[in-house]
């Protein structure tokens, strides 16, 4: 089986607003293998970090701001595809564009406040792995991986 890794990352607004369990739930059922989690309330420079390819839009500072004013929860999911359909199953970036049944079409409003961000591409996660991740991934096979995978 071909398989790829993403960053999955439930902002404040999902933290504060108990969807953690709801937005894990969402990718082990689907099949996904979760390989890296922590909760941690990140510095400012290191979302700077993250977000650096948005740092020249206006709205940057607050959204630095925004994701550095409580907790969030980092995650790594392993699986086929899993960059696209992780992304497919967040729903649109703005959550009234998000069809019902994603994360985003089912829990959100604004844009400000979409819950989650997911990598964009494998080379993102890549980085964003790197970035939220430096001391490794967990590496076991899931029991059921015979049931998703052919």
């Amino acid at each position: 089986m071909a398989s790829e890794q993403t960053y999955i990352m439930i902002k404040p607004d999902g933290v504060n607003r108990g969807l953690v369990g709801d937005i894990i739930a969402r990718f082990e059922k689907r099949g996904y293998k979760l390989v890296a989690l922590k909760m941690v309330t990140a510095t400012k420079e290191h979302l700077e970090k993250h977000y650096a390819d948005l740092s020249s839009k206006s709205f940057f500072p607050g959204l630095v701001k925004y994701m550095a004013s409580g907790p969030v929860v980092a995650m790594v999911w392993e699986g086929k595809d899993v960059v696209k359909q992780g992304r497919a199953m967040l729903g649109a970036t703005n959550p009234l564009a998000s069809a019902p049944g994603t994360i985003r079409g089912d829990y959100c409003i604004d844009v400000g406040r979409n819950v989650c961000h997911g990598s964009d591409a494998v080379e993102s996660a890549q980085k964003e792995i790197a970035l939220w991740f430096p001391e490794g991934l967990n590496q076991y096979k899931l029991a059921s991986e015979g049931w998703v995978y052919e």
